[in-house]
């Protein structure tokens, strides 16, 4: 069983690193056909969009992925105590 907590715990690490990695490219002009945004955008908008329907916006930011980040690394923590 400690091997799926294990797992887990390196699966909400991978995840933070990809949400994390959509938001710097964020802030370079790829086009919205670019594979590695293409790539990004599916593997992190089913975590962020329910987030932003929660947050409310503060101007032009976007907090939906720190809070994501925020809650992945706990949940990786929590995961990793359990194994």
């Amino acid at each position: 069983m400690s091997t799926v907590y294990l797992f887990l715990g390196y699966l909400f690490n991978a995840l933070s690193f990809v949400v994390l990695a959509r938001a710097l490219i964020s802030w370079f002009p790829l086009g919205p056909s670019n594979p590695i945004v293409v790539f990004l955008v599916g593997a992190t908008e089913p975590l962020l969009a329910p987030l932003r329907r929660i947050l409310p916006r503060f101007g032009m930011f976007d907090l939906s992925p720190l809070v994501a980040v925020i809650i992945l690394q706990v949940m990786a923590k929590l995961s990793s105590s359990l194994a």
